[in-house]
């Protein structure tokens, strides 16, 4: 099994981890991890910045904090991507998993 690879910044607030995004899938949802990174589908395609978009709005709610809290700090033209979120913790990152296990 696979572990969840998360940094915490105390000083900015924020915390950053990796994300794998399998787009046009049946569903949004998240698929555990993968390679040290968070795997997760979403409905959307990977066209005209649709899949981010989706990305950002998906962790928002899951992280309970606004789309303007999520952002992705680098790999946004790749499947896997590099999120910074503020105002969260560490551990609400990885209640992800046991939310979606």
């Amino acid at each position: 099994m696979s572990f969840l690879e998360v940094a915490e910044d105390q000083a900015r607030g924020t915390v950053s981890f990796a994300v794998r995004v399998q787009p046009r899938a049946s569903r949004d949802e998240i698929a555990g991890v993968m390679e040290g990174a968070l795997k997760i589908r979403l409905c959307a395609p990977a066209v005209g910045n649709r899949a981010n978009e989706a990305l950002v709005e998906f962790l928002a709610s899951f992280l309970k904090t606004s789309k303007s809290a999520v952002r992705i700090r680098s790999g946004a033209q790749s499947r896997t991507k590099r999120v910074e979120v503020f105002g969260v913790t560490r551990q609400q990152v990885e209640g992800l998993l046991r939310t979606e296990a």
